[in-house]
């Protein structure tokens, strides 16, 4: 049965709205950009998720990018399991933290030391009040269209839900806060020479996605994040990468190892928790020492490190490490992305696709798109009728132009195959 009857999700909603703002946790989950009810989800199992009505639907959701192997892997489920058995949370200290923490700085050459968080929210901010402290300086900058979180820093001009429903930025977030955050243009490295130099010795740090994966995927240009290394080290400003996506997906090292650039700060999230809330930050032991206990930043959390997420995080990235997996993933992706060509080609549509490893975007736009102001050209409202067909037709994609579809290492090439002869039904049928 595939996604076109969901009588009991739109019950489920109704009964939401009484009592959750909106209906849903999280805004994007309410599916407005799509023009439609949200679905409701019971289960998943390895590429396929199952709603509450019965429908089936090939995921390139992934939770949003953590389930790298997919719904419910049975070695994620057997390690979450053991360490269930003898208590969920102790709020104190565990074995299973330092063996996670220790394998992130092995396959970080950046990251000396790692704290752990519940959220890529939480890491973001925690690293900006580090960069904060740390330099004595105010005023960070931003690029368009990169979402941090929804800290008050990060709301302006931001991606992700914040895009998506058509919000600049958020009420509640202050002028004084809005005037220390400084707005780039993603692969401009002349819009941040113009920043700082307009800014001299007043921003503590840059922070960035190194690819955008929150206005859609955009990759960085050829030599923009190293000629960014430069100018920051130069002018002793604090340089971020936030790989909460990115890390471990693109590559073991995420995209630092993918192009070769070393941050000072590193954010990490999703996969690292295996499908469990987490959230990491970590750098030099220079400024991760300037953290409390041994330094004067303050910053905690009463779940951080807590034993479930860790075990959860240490077993996923203990197995990437054992595997091939990322030849595979860029093999499955590859095969993705030649079809959808292939499809567009065909129909003669406009478009562009952007990926990058198993993370890639499909834009109704005739232009490249390699910022937020090009994300913006994409047919929103085609993407939203597409969004719909290709869930009648047993996908599921993320309901938003504006954000990334993932594969794992559960998708087959049946369920390619399957996506891509959806891809051209769907979008014959609105021609």
């Amino acid at each position: 049965m595939t996604g076109s009857e969901r009588q009991f999700s739109e019950r489920l909603f109704e009964e939401a709205k009484n009592y959750i703002p909106g209906g849903v946790n999280s805004p994007v989950r309410a599916f407005k950009s799509v023009d439609m009810d949200p679905i409701y989800i019971r289960r998943g199992k390895g590429s396929k998720l199952f709603d509450v009505d019965g429908n089936e639907y090939i995921d390139y959701v992934c939770s949003w990018g953590p389930l790298i192997f997919g719904h419910s892997d049975g070695r994620i489920l057997k390690k979450i399991s053991e360490f269930a058995e003898n208590g969920t949370s102790f709020g104190a200290n565990t074995e299973i933290e330092i063996k996670l923490a220790k394998l992130i700085t092995e396959i970080y050459p950046s990251i000396d030391l790692v704290r752990m968080v519940n959220s890529g929210t939480e890491a973001a901010m925690s690293a900006i009040r580090l960069s904060r402290g740390f330099t004595g300086k105010n005023k960070i900058v931003k690029f368009e269209g990169c979402y941090h979180g929804h800290g008050d820093s990060f709301l302006i001009k931001a991606g992700s839900g914040v895009l998506t429903l058509g919000i600049p930025g958020s009420p509640g977030v202050t002028e004084s806060t809005a005037q220390d955050t400084l707005i780039a243009v993603f692969n401009s490295i002349e819009s941040v020479e113009k920043l700082i130099d307009g800014n001299k010795n007043q921003i503590a740090a840059v922070i960035l996605e190194p690819v955008m994966g929150n206005a859609g995927v955009i990759p960085p240009d050829a030599g923009f994040l190293k000629k960014l290394r430069e100018i920051t080290r130069s002018e002793n400003i604090i340089l971020i990468f936030d790989e909460v996506i990115t890390g471990f997906r693109v590559a073991p090292g995420g995209a630092q190892e993918l192009y070769d650039i070393e941050p000072d700060l590193t954010c990490l999230g999703k996969i690292i928790g295996g499908g469990l809330p987490v959230g990491a930050y970590g750098g030099r032991r220079k400024y991760m020492e300037y953290l409390a206990p041994v330094g004067p930043v303050y910053q905690a959390g009463t779940l951080s490190g807590n034993p479930l997420a860790m075990a959860a995080g240490y077993e996923t990235v203990s197995i990437l490490g054992a595997e091939k997996v990322h030849e595979r993933l860029e093999e499955k992706a590859g095969l993705l992305e030649d079809g959808l060509r292939d499809n567009m080609k065909r129909l003669n549509l406009s478009y562009k696709i952007n990926r990058v490893g198993s993370m890639m975007s499909l834009f109704f736009t005739e232009q490249d798109v390699r910022n937020f102001n090009s994300a913006l050209s994409s047919d929103t409202k085609l993407y939203s009728k597409y969004f719909r067909e290709m869930l009648k037709n047993g996908i599921y994609l993320a309901p938003s132009q504006f954000e990334t579809a993932f594969l794992s290492t559960a998708h087959s090439r049946e369920d390619i195959q399957k996506t891509i002869e959806a891809n051209y039904n769907s979008l014959s049928s609105l021609m």
